[in-house]
């Protein structure tokens, strides 16, 4: 089954190779477009973002194990319409984002926590929410736990690495895997111009094109096939350079070992064998994502579902999944307004001075 569920798992990898930044050029086609937004996102100095997943169906067909069962019902139930929302703002110089995510909980156990995040080149600080099931100390709610970066590094034994925190080297690194991926899928089976007006598009959002990258049924298997065939030996051999493999501190002879067995021809004909069977087990309702890009070739819109049904036929397990999601992006490259800024003083709380909290109140931390 876990052979099973990964292979499954590596479909939904097949996202990625639409959410980036797309290029409005009229005389591009979907797929130029997009491989011309690797060039166009390295432009991304600064923005405003808002973000929403949510998970519209969550279903699992087992069967039955006892007192289990009923745990998870209530864990489906408050997960059942859960959203996550993420509002944030970037700058590359100096690096700063300030990140707000809110979680709302549905069901029986509805509840609802709001946890303020804020990140620069050195450091990470992280706002402690009142979360009603975990007792946490009075004094540390509402403080934001400082997490040093290049002291942590050093507290593991590791060399501290500013590259590691560097986003304009991460993005170009995201953009190159990104490229490199959608490069490797034919242009009429995946990817096509979806006319704004038919784009469901929030109000606000003026955009000039609209590509989608859409996974059926009808070719999951070739599209399974190319990303482990063809993408992936390529992805391996670009985080193999040497400004990537410093930055994500990655052994070349792992990566080296990892190109082997992908292409072995044990795990080929293991390959092989679960994508005959994937039709068993994995449906795919739907699967796109839709970029939408502006006239000023910067994207400011994007949107995502996800339907599918995974079976196991040996255990009489079925999960149904459905999930949507958004990005949206607005004042690009333009001047930022930090709401939180870079908290300071009695509002900061070192990983030491939490510890301590934790202990005077008896809880093990």
């Amino acid at each position: 089954m876990n052979k099973k569920w990964g292979l499954s798992a590596a479909a939904l990898l097949l996202t990625a190779a639409v959410i980036l930044p797309g290029c409005a050029n009229k005389e591009q086609a979907p797929k130029e477009a997009l491989k011309s937004a690797a060039v166009k996102a390295t432009a991304l100095n600064s923005y405003e973002m808002k973000s929403k997943l949510v998970i519209n169906n969550l279903t699992i067909d087992a069967p039955a194990s006892g007192e289990s069962d009923a745990t998870a019902a209530q864990v489906l139930s408050m997960l059942k319409n859960a959203d996550v929302t993420i509002d944030g703002v970037y700058q590359a110089e100096p690096m700063q984002t300030e990140l707000t995510l809110v979680l709302n909980l549905k069901g029986d156990m509805t509840m609802s926590f709001t946890i303020p995040m804020v990140i620069t080149a050195e450091k990470v600080y992280v706002k402690v929410p009142s979360i009603p099931f975990l007792p946490l100390p009075e004094t540390v709610v509402g403080k934001f736990i400082e997490l040093d970066l290049k002291e942590l590094a050093e507290q593991e034994g590791t060399e501290w690495n500013p590259a590691a925190v560097d986003t304009q080297k991460m993005q170009k690194l995201f953009n190159e895997v990104l490229s490199t991926l959608m490069g490797e899928y034919d242009e009429e089976t995946y990817f096509e111009d979806i006319k704004p007006k038919d784009a469901a598009l929030p109000e606000g959002v003026e955009a000039e094109q609209v590509v989608q990258f859409k996974v059926t049924d009808d070719n999951v298997k070739e599209a399974l096939t190319i990303l482990v065939n063809n993408a992936l030996p390529k992805i391996i051999d670009i985080l193999g350079k040497q400004e990537y493999k410093e930055m994500l501190n990655i052994d070349a002879a792992d990566l080296a070992k990892a190109k082997e067995e992908l292409q072995s021809s044990d795990s080929r004909a293991e390959f092989d064998k679960g994508l005959a069977d994937l039709g068993t087990y994995l449906t795919i309702n739907q699967f796109y994502l839709n970029t939408a890009i502006n006239k000023d070739d910067y994207p400011v819109y994007q949107d995502l579902l996800m339907d599918i049904k995974v079976n196991d036929p040996d255990n009489g397990e079925n999960v149904s999944l459905s999930v949507t999601a958004s990005n949206q992006y607005s004042k690009i490259n333009e001047e930022q307004t930090f709401i939180i800024g870079i908290p300071q003083g009695e509002d900061v709380i070192t990983l030491d001075e939490l510890q301590q909290e934790f202990g005077s109140t008896g809880i093990t931390y």
